[in-house]
């Protein structure tokens, strides 16, 4: 260590870190080897940002020393330290960076994530930009000493045994970028071994694109994976690379790897997560597609400039020398060369889930089971790959066994040979939709029906307007046709019966109703509730509802169709010819419009359809 030069000051930390640091340290207690993954992955940023420094404004300290990591151990003290001569900080910075926690919400998501019962995975912590503090899992107190790479700046140590307070003082330090040592706890003492340390950066941060010594020896592999020829790599390397670039545990469903000479110039080595992270629709700090020039790192989180919103799972590294190096990170995105790269990478990916789709459909469906709802996004927001993306949108339906799912493609090559539209259910999910009684005719006339149980499937559907030049219809929209219906059944009422019973309905349930019909789709069933042409499809009102709880509850008044042939509904035709039957045919016509509600989800007061039922039990007893 240095000599001190100013005097010490005195600091508290802030964001209840010394909270964070105990729900750090008791949640990943059995994987303790993860600082080190943390603190050579702060070390790598330290030094892109120092050679994009050199590169960009020329101005840089110490330019002779290399772009390295070092790391030495010894194993009689048991003292560790790590040292790179990256981009070092500032008084400020150091304050800024150690001694705030980076991202407020850190300690209420691990909360969150306890109080369900769900572990707080190691592979979670660097994502929240509280790596460094993973470091007191192995150590009582650490020692930071740093010195920024830009000129003129005064060097700095910090100093904390990781609780409520550190220090800060001027130190003499001529070489830039920052050093981190401290005293293995004994109960860690194994780090202070250099067969382990290796074991760890082969583990994790075998890619990093700088040099690793440990006591002097080079470990690491240092290789631009993705400038390497397909048939060159080897799987298991693509998987360590992959682990590297994601922070997964896990390896990656597949990869893709693009080489690109023409309009735009670039290499590229994408991969596709093996699972959907925990919250798919909120990146929690989420590091994307990493983007070089030339091998110059330029940022680790291009995915909003270089993909689609509804491809950003993807993981990955994409290089390219179209991309001038004085431009500032920020204003990447508004250089041509990246919506080039972004219109060919979305291109070669959805190529790519075609193929899966066609050659390998155990691949395909587990990627869409975990991809397929931010995929469908894509209908809304990218129209230039909307047909490509109809392509790969994939349902259970009436036809597919539970689990199983069949593409546009597949549906329309079983449809009959006069059936003109594509028919579909929304509902909560598979089981409750299958229970539908609009579902009735279509069964009998072994028609098939997909099922729209997703949550964003009604939030698409606007856009899927047709397919093939077959409409898409809604079961539960009044007009749809049922022209194979059998009316002629000597079974049902006739016309002035029915007409009969549909004005008593009508008088009986009046505001209720828009309107009531002669059913032509039910077989089993007496009634149900069907939407108007124009109006909102049955789900998106649920959801409407679901998302305002405490307000006004949306409601649009339906169609009540009834079956003819039912023999309630015979039953109540013949009963109406007797006053005396007023009271029970007016209990009978509201409980089956509010049997219909409950079906239909909508049903807001059960005290009362209870209430009716049990009067009506007890008039059938007696």
């Amino acid at each position: 260590m240095t000599e001190n030069k100013g005097k010490k000051t005195n600091h508290r930390f802030k964001a209840e870190l010394n909270r964070l640091l105990e729900l750090i340290i008791h949640s990943l207690y059995k994987h303790p080897e993860i600082f080190l993954r943390e603190l050579i992955s702060n070390a790598s940023d330290a030094l892109n940002k120092a050679r994009f420094l050199e590169l960009t404004e020329k101005e840089i300290i110490d330019k002779d020393s290399e772009f390295c990591i070092k790391i030495n151990v010894d194993k009689d003290k048991k003292l560790f330290t790590i040292e790179d001569s990256g981009i070092g900080m500032t008084r400020d910075e150091l304050q800024n960076n150690i001694g705030t926690v980076a991202n407020s919400g850190t300690l209420n998501y691990i909360k969150e994530m306890q109080e369900k019962g769900e572990p707080v995975n190691a592979d979670m912590i660097g994502k929240f930009g509280v790596g460094f503090y993973s470091v007191f899992m192995v150590a009582d107190e650490v020692i930071i000493e740093t010195l920024s790479a830009k000129p003129g700046e005064q060097a700095y140590r910090w100093i904390s045994d990781g609780k409520e307070k550190y220090t800060i003082e001027e130190i003499d330090k001529t070489s830039r970028g920052t050093k981190i040592s401290f005293r293995l706890k004994e109960a860690q003492e194994e780090f202070a071994e250099e067969y382990r340390i290796k074991s760890i950066i082969k583990k994790y941060s075998n890619f990093v694109d700088f040099p690793i010594y440990i006591n002097d020896k080079k470990e690491n592999s240092v290789e631009a994976l993705w400038r390497k020829a397909d048939e060159e790599l080897k799987p298991e390397e693509l998987e360590e690379f992959y682990k590297f670039v994601s922070n997964d545990y896990e390896k990656p469903l597949d990869h893709l790897h693009l080489s690109m000479e023409g309009a735009v110039n670039f290499k590229a080595l994408l991969f596709t997560p093996e699972r959907a992270p925990l919250y798919l629709f909120r990146d929690i700090n989420e590091k994307g597609l990493h983007l070089y020039n030339s091998r110059v790192f330029i940022e680790d989180n291009a995915s909003e400039d270089l993909l689609p919103e509804y491809l950003r799972f993807i993981r990955g590294v994409v290089d390219t020398e179209d991309l001038p190096l004085n431009v500032s990170r920020e204003t990447t995105q508004h250089s041509p060369v990246m919506g080039k790269i972004k219109s060919i990478l979305t291109k070669k990916l959805l190529a790519q889930f075609e193929e899966w789709l066609k050659n390998d459909r155990e691949k395909y469906e587990k990627f869409y089971k975990n991809f397929g709802q931010l995929l469908k996004t894509g209908l809304n927001s990218d129209f230039q790959n909307s047909d490509k993306i109809k392509k790969l949108l994939c349902f259970e339906s009436t036809k597919t066994d539970d689990g199983k799912l069949v593409t546009f493609d597949e549906y329309i090559a079983r449809m009959k040979e006069d059936q003109k539209e594509i028919y579909f259910l929304t509902g909560e999910n598979k089981e409750i939709a299958a229970r539908n009684p609009n579902l009735e005719y279509f069964r009998k006339n072994d028609i098939e029906v997909l099922y729209f149980t997703d949550p964003v499937d009604i939030f698409v559907m606007p856009n899927l307007y047709e397919y093939e030049g077959k409409n898409f219809v809604s079961i539960e929209k009044a007009e749809i046709d049922t022209t194979k219906s059998d009316d002629s059944s000597p079974e049902k009422l006739d016309k002035k019966e029915m007409k009969s019973i549909l004005k008593t309905f009508k008088k009986i349930l009046g505001e209720k109703v828009k309107d009531v019909v002669e059913s032509k789709r039910l077989v089993d069933s007496p009634a149900t509730l069907v939407v108007d042409k124009d109006g909102l499809d049955p789900q998106m009102e649920r959801m409407m509802r679901a998302m305002n709880p405490e307000g006004t509850h949306f409601s649009q008044p339906k169609i009540l169709e009834i079956n003819p042939g039912h023999e309630l509904i015979k039953n109540l035709a013949v009963l109406q010819a007797d006053e005396k039957n007023s009271d029970t045919i007016n209990d009978v016509i509201n409980q089956l419009f509010e049997a219909a509600l409950l079906i239909d989800g909508n049903l807001e007061n059960p005290t009362d359809f209870i209430s009716r039922m049990t009067s009506l039990m007890i008039k059938a007893t007696k």
